[in-house]
């Protein structure tokens, strides 16, 4: 699965979730709108980090091991702190190399390669990375509260 074929499926999820908000006829929430970041449109800048295959070839399993749980731990580190909206892994190998995916809290891009360089698998050289300003609903952050409620058991 190519990037532009990942972002026009990301953007058609939040495209559908717009329409679907639009026929409800919500509520519009100033406090929660400000609160978030969201401009007129309900939107806000955001960076996405498409973490991609390095160039480092570890094959000792247990140290891979530790890598990859302390690539975790960071996530929830970034997540618990705010930085990070969204992460996970594509499903599918590609011929791009890409691994996975965060999308941070941040319009910056030197700010977003600050957080994504804490990474260990990134310091190692398990990941590389490729960074891209992204456009998408401010509310986008509030989902996080709600995914330990649909957690049953931990990566």
């Amino acid at each position: 699965m190519n990037l532009k074929f990942s972002l026009t499926l990301t953007i058609l999820a939040a495209g559908l979730s717009f329409a679907q908000q639009k026929t409800e006829k919500l509520k519009f929430n100033q406090e929660l709108a400000t609160s978030l970041g969201a401009d007129k449109y309900g939107m806000k800048p955001y960076t996405i980090v498409i973490l991609t295959t390095g160039t480092a070839k570890i094959e000792d399993k247990t140290k891979m091991g530790e890598l990859m749980k302390g690539h975790m731990n960071n996530i929830g580190k970034l997540a618990d702190e705010g930085k990070i909206v969204v992460a996970g892994p594509f499903l599918e190998k590609n011929k791009e190399n890409y691994r996975g995916m965060f999308i941070f809290n941040t319009k910056s891009k030197e700010e977003a390669e600050q957080w994504v360089k804490t990474d260990p698998a990134v310091q190692a050289g398990v990941f590389s990375y490729e960074i891209f300003p992204w456009y998408g609903s401010a509310a986008l952050p509030l989902y996080l509260k709600h995914h330990s409620e649909v957690t049953k058991e931990e990566l």
